[in-house]
């Protein structure tokens, strides 16, 4: 699988962004895609993902409510929309995919969110 993440830049607080990931190689149907992020000097956490088998979306706490995941199936992509910014949004944003789980990555995407 390969994945290519665009749409970072710098937004003010309060702000939106939207990302994308362009998925090839796999058959998107049958992927688990989600989003993941690394702030600097900090861990990758995981920000919201689809279950390919239930077709659910996941969210980690922080995000919910104010970012939403969505899919284009025709065009193998996967959008994160991020409203209402904070500047500890600020971080690189990795899509990851696989068959069973989160396997492959992306490049990332920067997100700087000014205060």
């Amino acid at each position: 699988v390969q994945l290519q993440a665009s749409g970072g830049g710098l937004a003010q607080s309060g702000g939106s962004l939207r990302l994308s990931c362009v998925a090839s190689g796999r058959t998107f149907s049958k992927l688990v895609i989600g989003w993941f992020r690394q702030a600097p000097g900090k861990a990758r956490e995981f920000v919201g993902g689809i279950s390919r088998t239930g077709g659910s979306i996941n969210y980690a706490d922080f995000v919910k409510g104010r970012f939403t995941i969505s899919i284009d199936s025709a065009k193998s992509t996967l959008y994160l929309q991020m409203n209402s910014l904070k500047s500890e949004d600020t971080a690189v944003y990795y899509c990851s995919a696989g068959v069973s789980g989160y396997e492959h990555w992306g490049q990332g995407t920067l997100v700087t969110v000014s205060s």
